[in-house]
């Protein structure tokens, strides 16, 4: 496995966390969420890839949705907000990550060690 394989198999493994924890702050819709990750290359990732993760995401009831006119006269966009299902999700996979780093940032001292 080379860099680029290693990074596409951490990126969709982290991918569903960024974004819960992007709709835990406020409400997003689709497009945001997208423009929002992509300040990030680690993490940026297309529509085909997005919106499916969210259709998911709301159909394992982790994510509710609710349309609201946009501004400028353009078409109502739909909003993705956490349920309480998702935000004890997002508990539980914030507890995995810092562990997760936790467990890294020691095997990196001992490395220096």
């Amino acid at each position: 496995m080379n860099i680029n394989e290693w990074k596409s198999q951490l990126k969709r493994g982290i991918l569903e966390y960024c974004i819960l924890l992007l709709i835990n702050k406020q409400p997003r819709y689709g497009y945001e969420i997208i423009h929002e990750i992509s300040q990030w290359n680690i993490i940026a990732a297309k529509e085909s890839t997005v919106y499916p993760l969210l259709r998911r995401l709301q159909k394992e009831d982790y994510l509710e949705s609710f349309w609201k006119d946009s501004l400028e006269g353009l078409p109502p966009r739909k909003y993705y907000e956490l349920t309480d299902k998702g935000e004890e999700y997002l508990d539980l996979m914030s507890n995995e990550w810092f562990d997760l780093v936790a467990v890294i940032s020691e095997l990196q001292l001992r490395e220096e060690e």
